[in-house]
């Protein structure tokens, strides 16, 4: 195995991954909260974390990659509310959508996808073992988190108590020791449709004792990687680290790891600021290929620009690997003088999970085999393509085995795919309607296009 280094944002150094147990890796990452469509933004670390469970297991690790779904949140409340629809379907209706749009990447599901709704009793027991330790206290239904009661408060984000502020508005305040203080259960308010029964009374809990109870149940406590977006740092991943050193002595995780904002216009993409493009959209509109490679080619933790071009030029490279597939030799190995670029690929993702430098290398491979032209075999390639996520690219590059040997066939999809990402929908439509009178229909699935016979729909 290589020694795989990882940015780490509570010592803000690279660390070496260090497994509990030898040979196994443990990934949570928080997944999205569920009232409305997910867009690009969200896609980020579903990508990021999925490809990097890739690379673990090539190294030849056991990973488990945790992605929750939070299901129970004032956002979700709200956003139900104001469509004159339950809570619990909304979240049901937007998780199901979320799962789909998810699942056309390509990149297969995580290992486990647990639901707030579905972890309620591990929250309440979390919470009164808080109360127990004297790091909680309850006031009027309400369950707050003593912060001060944490020594270690603010070593995550790197802040100081007087610049924190929990983002919970003039909610609760008056009920609150302490203004710093956080909430872990919020009672029961007229018009929320969705509760629970607890020591307490009816009510809920707060979104960061959620994750604390989803992480511990499936990972158990100092598990390896903890990873979500930059803007969870604070308030999110701060308050969860708390809880459970308060709770159970112990970090939660031994790498907590970050990526960038997806940015638009400036800013970085949200549903709140209205800034968004969706998902399914944007695979809509350009691929799932070309936006898995787009997310690659940046640097997981800095921000990445969202723009027409920006998934145009992905678009493109996806191509360039399609036709290098097509000129390859099956089954043939790749001369010994192209091994460095194969091992500066792997290289580049053991240090800090470098994609861009990875790219880097094998796209150098494939000006490489290029240059060569002929002799050089596609095995390297499809290992490379296969850890980030690209693996559907052999099935349409080489050879047109999607189309059952069908030359013609393949040569029009990869037509209809450039016409695509370059946004050409006339043209993508006609060769859709040309590959029909060839007897093939393109179906769209998880592993990107592939042809079907007519007559197999």
């Amino acid at each position: 195995m290589r020694r795989i280094l990882l940015h780490d944002t509570q010592s803000g150094e690279l660390r070496e991954l260090r497994p509990r147990e030898p040979g196994r890796v443990g990934i949570y990452a928080c997944g999205p909260t569920v009232y409305s469509r997910i867009h690009i933004g969200n896609a980020r670390p579903f990508v990021v974390f999925s490809l990097l469970r890739r690379f673990l297991a090539h190294e030849g690790y056991e990973v488990s990659l945790v992605i929750n779904v939070t299901d129970v949140n004032d956002k979700i409340y709200d956003a139900a509310r104001a469509q004159g629809r339950s809570s619990v379907e909304l979240a049901e209706q937007m998780t199901a959508l979320y799962r789909d749009d998810t699942q056309r990447l390509g990149l297969g599901r995580p290992d486990h996808e647990p639901l707030a709704s579905e972890t309620i009793g591990p929250i309440i027991d979390y919470i009164q073992t808080l109360i127990d330790g004297g790091h909680a206290y309850a006031v009027d239904g309400d369950v707050y988190f003593r912060v001060r009661s944490d020594e270690g408060y603010g070593r995550l984000s790197h802040r100081r108590l007087e610049n924190m502020d929990q983002g919970e508005g003039v909610e609760g305040s008056g009920r609150k020791d302490d203004p710093l203080d956080f909430a872990l259960w919020k009672a029961r308010k007229e018009g929320e449709d969705s509760f629970w029964e607890a020591p307490w009374g009816e009510g809920r809990p707060g979104w960061h004792i959620e994750c604390s109870a989803m992480a511990e149940q499936l990972l158990g406590v100092g598990f390896e990687i903890h990873g979500g977006g930059s803007d969870l740092v604070f308030p999110h991943h701060e308050n969860e680290a708390a809880q459970t050193r308060a709770a159970r002595g112990a970090e939660l995780a031994s790498i907590w790891m970050h990526n960038g904002m997806i940015q638009f216009t400036g800013e970085k993409m949200a549903k709140s600021v209205g800034n968004i493009a969706p998902l399914h959209e944007v695979i809509d509109a350009y691929g799932a290929e070309a936006v898995v490679m787009y997310i690659a080619s940046g640097h997981y933790r800095q921000p990445l620009a969202f723009s027409e071009q920006e998934l145009l030029d992905a678009g493109r490279r996806v191509g360039r690997i399609r036709d290098a597939l097509r000129r390859l030799e099956e089954g043939v190995s790749s001369p010994p003088e192209m091994a460095p670029l194969r091992e500066a690929f792997f290289t580049a993702l053991a240090r800090d999970f470098n994609t861009p430098a990875a790219l880097a290398s094998l796209f150098e491979w494939v000006r490489e085999a290029n240059r060569r032209a002929g002799g050089v075999g596609d095995g390297d390639l499809r290992e490379m393509l296969e850890v980030l996520g690209l693996g559907s690219l052999s099935a349409l590059g080489s050879g047109g085995e999607s189309a059952g040997g069908d030359r013609e066939a393949a040569g029009l999809l990869e037509q209809r795919e450039r016409a695509r990402a370059e946004r050409d929908f006339e043209t993508a439509d006609r060769i859709r309607e040309e590959l029909r009178v060839l007897g093939w229909e393109i179906r769209d699935g998880p592993a990107g296009p592939e042809l079907v016979p007519v007559a197999a729909r």
